[in-house]
């Protein structure tokens, strides 16, 4: 009699198909090649190469200085989350940071938020699920001030409705995301009943334990604080960018624009949000009148400015850990599966 399919003869049970891993992959790809069709589908590439001669270049420098800036702000507002559980050096969290970018910019579905979390806990000597459980507050953080950014936007510049739409959808579920971290924050006792039914409670209790750390009022208030920065150092690049490529638009105008990126790139595709990245700078900026050829340009011209430099930090920030970039990242996806108690900063 032929087993049934799927079966595990040894265990008796039915094992779970995973999609190949080339799967996710490739639908990036297709996603970033059919994105790229449109964004120079009708375009005139002879007006886009007279733009790129009259950009100002005191705009791009003053925008690669202040996108620079954004890591460092990143790198501090890591270290204050962490305070309460571990002693982060500034420069480590700034270097782990750098690196977990880089990997994100040259492969697909964001592993370097794995990367940069498992080399921050590995240099100073604390669980790697804590390190993933700060990252997990910052994401809700920044989307708080992401809704919050887009609805004062729409104050300011006339948005379609869908956006504003999607602005409240996106809020509804950073609240749902904010109030299980508050049960977590503030009722540890409920939140460890309920994980220590899980297979992964072992590390769950670790990772109740961190957030219930770093959601000290002090901690939380400052991080906030700091991830507002974060985001304002985002925003103006963008406005000076527009300057220096001849487009009047008001720091609002940017804002929208940053935001609609940040939002359309936020689900995994090709390295670098490649295809994507264009797309959706293209179509935020024809909310502004901006034509086709000439916002083409400009979002080549924000991808460069955004990556470029991102790559080179990224790059040698990888050859000061003395690792192979592969080895560091073999690291980080094994020590996933290996969890540790965590040893909590003394007051």
């Amino acid at each position: 009699m032929e087993p049934v399919s799927g079966l595990n003869p040894q265990t008796g049970k039915t094992d779970r198909r995973k999609l190949p891993s080339w799967v996710a992959p490739t639908l990036g790809y297709v996603v970033a090649a059919a994105s790229l069709f449109w964004v120079f589908h009708g375009v005139d590439l002879k007006r886009v190469a007279h733009d790129f001669t009259s950009i100002d270049w005191r705009y791009v420098t003053a925008a690669v200085i202040l996108d620079l800036s954004v890591y460092l702000c990143h790198g501090w507002r890591w270290k204050v989350l962490l305070t309460p559980v571990a002693r982060v050096p500034f420069w480590r969290a700034v270097q782990a940071v750098y690196i977990g970018l880089f990997a994100n910019e040259i492969l697909p579905l964001r592993t370097g938020e794995v990367i940069r979390c498992y080399l921050l806990a590995h240099w100073t000597r604390f669980p790697v699920s804590i390190a993933i459980s700060s990252a997990a507050v910052e994401r809700v953080v920044d989307g708080i001030w992401l809704v919050v950014a887009l609805l004062i936007t729409t104050a300011f510049v006339p948005l379609p409705k869908y956006l504003v739409d999607a602005a409240w959808i996106l809020g509804g579920g950073v609240l749902v995301a904010a109030g299980i971290l508050a049960v977590i924050i503030f009722h540890k006792h409920h939140a460890h009943s309920v994980v220590r039914q899980s297979r992964w409670g072992a590390v769950l209790l670790h990772v109740v334990e961190g957030l219930h750390e770093m959601g000290r009022e002090k901690t939380l208030i400052g991080s906030a604080a700091i991830s507002l920065l974060y985001l304002i150092l985002q925003i103006v690049p963008v406005w000076a960018l527009m300057q220096g490529y001849g487009q009047d638009l008001s720091i609002w105008a940017a804002s929208a624009v940053l935001v609609i990126l940040r939002l359309g790139t936020v689900i995994p595709n090709a390295p670098g949000n490649v295809g994507s990245f264009q797309f959706f700078c293209v179509v935020s900026l024809g909310l502004f009148g901006i034509d086709k050829t000439t916002a083409v340009g400009f979002s080549f011209v924000v991808w460069s400015v955004l990556t470029l430099p991102l790559l080179l930090g990224g790059f040698l920030a990888v050859l000061l850990t003395g690792l192979n970039f592969q080895e560091i990242r073999r690291r980080a996806h094994a020590s996933l599966h290996h969890a540790k108690p965590p040893v909590l900063k003394s007051e």
